[in-house]
């Protein structure tokens, strides 16, 4: 799934602007169709494989089909023009739309459940670390590999390479895992958890899971301006309605800020344990939003800053520019986070050690403003982007985890993803516009360490979470089952 993420990010953009010509604000319209597809999918998909027992996994058969899926719309994208004549239908751009919201949501699909496969298998503590880092080098290594046939043989070949990886590798693994039946609220003994389910059963089926759209948007109280201001770009978009001036954005955003500090400074101390998850699962939301507007701005944008800063290269070679960046990007980022974000998380912590990474991007950020003039520099300084951008995609997932319950795994990382999705509606509205206005493209790096910089200052005010080393609930399912008779 890592490898289809990376193949849309390598070809997306480049495919839209030079073979069907659509503008950056088209592009940013395009885009958004992920953040929807995340908030749809991610949420509802993790809400229901808490509950459900299918193909002997609660998670498995959400990754399958989620993988045919991200298959067969990688085979459309570069036939958006042969379906168009197929059907007989001018806007290319709603085809493309359609296609790529596909495509996102059948990745958001098996993303949730891959990420929450990892806790439900892990203890906490070290080795649930250990479990995220190693996530991020495979994933990063398969991301490494989407940009380097891109920037070789072309985003043509990559995208119908990635057809078949993406089918193999997505369908077959989830069957060699053996994924826990029963998991506690907070890795219970098989006693606490036998006693859990059976007390369950007496409630007239009452589900430990309450999924109410109330308890949700309580719990994602810091991204409420995230979110408002999504559903308006949207409609502004679609209906061409939108207030005068810049009002709407600039409330929108003093409501973020205000609400994401209330969550950062909010205490802990003094509440019971599910309480202070809550509070510190909230302050995890706040402090990693911000992260993901630079990170997505990057993605959707940069082949404009490449255009800009080099303008003597041809599309081709701004793809292939593109596609060595984030090759260097991914290096890094698939090499670093077993070999050095892990035994630094586990010496100096995970939250310290990811706001220190994310320091380290916020600068190769701005390294590429002032210094990126050719191909060669902009590479090296992708290396130092790369180290914030490893921390991203592995920590944030080990630190959430273990502020909620063990057996609301798939819920909270549905909810935690919106901290992602709703960040990168910003991205494909208020900074396409920009960027689109502004003739100086540069100013998509400006924006990218400014908000990744704020990002790592919030990280800062979260409380490192203690470990409650329990044992694999991977290992006690049996004893749950004679207990439960």
């Amino acid at each position: 799934m890592g490898f289809a993420l990376s193949v849309q990010i390598a070809a997306l953009s480049w495919l839209l602007t030079y073979e069907y010509g659509l503008q950056i604000t088209d592009i940013g319209l395009v885009w958004a169709t992920g953040p929807i597809a995340g908030i749809i999918g991610q949420v509802i998909i993790g809400i229901i494989s808490d509950n459900v027992w299918v193909w002997n996994g609660r998670r498995r058969a959400f990754i399958v089909i989620g993988g045919v899926l991200a298959s067969l719309m990688l085979l459309a994208l570069p036939n958006i023009g042969v379906i168009q004549a197929g059907l007989g239908i001018e806007a290319i751009l709603g085809i493309a739309i359609v296609v790529s919201m596909v495509l996102d949501l059948s990745i958001n699909v098996s993303f949730n459940p891959t990420r929450s496969i990892i806790a439900d298998v892990t203890p906490e503590g070290r080795e649930r670390t250990k479990g995220y880092a190693w996530m991020q080098t495979v994933s990063g290594t398969f991301g490494v590999l989407s940009y380097f046939i891109g920037a070789v043989l072309g985003n043509i070949f990559l995208l119908y390479f990635g057809v078949f990886l993406v089918f193999f590798f997505s369908v077959i693994p989830p069957f060699f895992i053996k994924e826990p039946k029963y998991l506690g609220r907070y890795g219970e003994s098989e006693e606490d958890i036998a006693r859990e389910l059976a007390q369950q059963k007496k409630d007239d089926g009452e589900k430990i899971n309450d999924a109410s759209l109330y308890r949700i948007l309580i719990s994602i109280r810091p991204l409420w301006g995230f979110l408002g201001y999504g559903i308006y770009a949207i409609v502004k978009r679609l209906s061409g309605f939108e207030f005068p001036g810049y009002y709407f954005e600039l409330i929108a955003l003093a409501v973020t800020i205000y609400l994401i500090g209330e969550a950062l400074f909010k205490s802990e101390e003094g509440k019971t344990r599910e309480e202070a998850g809550k509070i510190g699962f909230q302050k995890v939301l706040a402090a990693h939003s911000f992260s993901w507007i630079g990170a997505q701005s990057m993605f959707i944008y940069f082949f404009a800053f490449v255009d800009f800063r080099m303008p003597e290269l041809s599309s081709d070679d701004v793809g292939s520019v593109v596609n060595w960046s984030f090759f260097s990007l991914n290096v890094v980022a698939a090499i670093i986070p077993v070999l050095a974000l892990e035994p630094l998380a586990n010496k100096f912590g995970r939250v310290r050690t990811h706001a220190t990474a994310l320091v380290c991007m916020a600068v190769g950020y701005a390294l590429i403003f002032v210094l990126a003039d050719t191909p060669y520099v902009l590479y090296i300084m992708m290396l130092v982007v790369g180290i914030g951008w490893a921390s991203i995609i592995s920590l944030p997932f080990a630190i959430m985890s273990q502020k909620i319950a063990q057996n609301q795994m798939g819920l909270y990382m549905g909810l935690f993803n919106l901290s992602v999705v709703l960040p990168q509606l910003v991205s494909s509205f208020a900074v396409g516009d920009i960027v689109e206005a502004v003739d100086n493209k540069a100013v998509l790096l400006v924006i990218c360490s400014l908000t990744v910089a704020f990002s790592a200052a919030a990280w800062y005010l979260v409380k490192e979470p203690k470990d409650e080393m329990t044992e694999n609930p991977a290992l006690i399912d049996e004893k749950i089952e004679e207990k439960l008779g």
